[in-house]
């Protein structure tokens, strides 16, 4: 059998990589695991293995509470997840790149392309990406970004609808975050959508026709999908683009809170553009507009 090509996709956060996890887990050419996040080389690096373990034990529990309810899911998609679960719950507790990696292989037959696709691995050091790199032999990165305001404030809706009880005061959750990072505080939200950091990261740690870089503006047509298959090795197959995943609570900004965010992100617009050589499609309406 034929050694696939080992995709991380590394992020960033509110940038389509829930929708690019489901494309390719329904490609023909691809194998991926039930769990889109592995975390398992930031969970390391960063020292937050007990949580992410945590966040296993709690999803498995979620799980099981459904299957003896009866909800399964179709084709018993349920069960799969949660067997899944327990397998890597254990990988990643002890930590063995070889059984990561065997885990992404187990259970492929002729697909071209295994995968992990974790946001956080965007924040990886260029000593561990090349690491991934050197260890999965054919690895090739996957990177996507979204204009800078956008991405952020999508950010912000998450991290207030998870910290709302009811929903009720998600609005006013948001205001507060936003002003908190725009302020220098919630510094992990920020820290997400740090694409020179991360881009500086990568031109340091690998050879750059192993990387694909997309926006998220432009993922959801044929022509960005057929550009990411032909990067991969596999055939192109159209996406489902009438559908978005975790497209959050719908909360307009202010004119004063874009104003703001696109004066604080300036610089990663202009890094951007420096370094695709333009703005990228989709992203000029923020900036003249500040």
């Amino acid at each position: 059998m034929t050694e696939p090509v080992v995709m991380y996709g590394i992020g960033a956060t509110k940038a389509g990589t829930s929708w690019l996890y489901r494309y390719l887990a329904a490609h023909p050419d691809c194998y991926l695991r039930s769990i889109k996040e592995l975390h398992f080389f930031d969970s390391r690096e960063h020292g937050s293995r007990d949580w992410y373990l945590k966040q296993l034990e709690s999803t498995g529990a979620s799980l099981g509470r459904r299957i003896a309810s009866g909800q399964g899911g179709k084709n018993g998609e349920a069960c799969l997840h949660l067997a899944e679960i327990g397998i890597y719950s254990n990988i990643l507790r002890g930590g063995d790149e070889t059984a990561y990696l065997a885990f992404l292989h187990d259970g492929r037959e002729e697909e071209r392309v295994v995968g992990d696709i974790t946001p956080c691995y965007s924040l990886l050091s260029a000593e561990c990406l090349a690491h991934m790199a050197e260890i999965a032999g054919d690895a090739r990165f996957v990177y996507l970004m979204r204009d800078p305001v956008d991405r952020l404030w999508s950010h912000v809706r998450m991290i207030a609808k998870r910290r709302s009880k009811d929903g009720g005061d998600i609005p006013e959750r948001a205001t507060r975050i936003l002003d908190k990072a725009l302020d220098g505080q919630e510094d992990h939200i920020v820290e997400r959508g740090d694409y020179r950091a991360t881009l500086e990261r990568l031109d340091r740690a690998l050879d750059p026709d192993r990387v694909f870089i997309c926006t998220y503006e432009e993922l959801f047509s044929d022509a960005a999908l057929e550009r990411l298959c032909g990067f991969l090795g596999i055939r192109s197959i159209p996406g489902n683009y009438g559908t978005r995943v975790h497209s959050g609570t719908p909360v307009p900004m202010t004119v004063e809170q874009k104003r703001r965010a696109t004066e604080f992100l300036r610089p990663q617009y202009d890094y951007v553009a420096s370094k695709l050589g333009q703005m990228p499609r989709g992203w000029g309406a923020a900036m003249a507009g500040a």
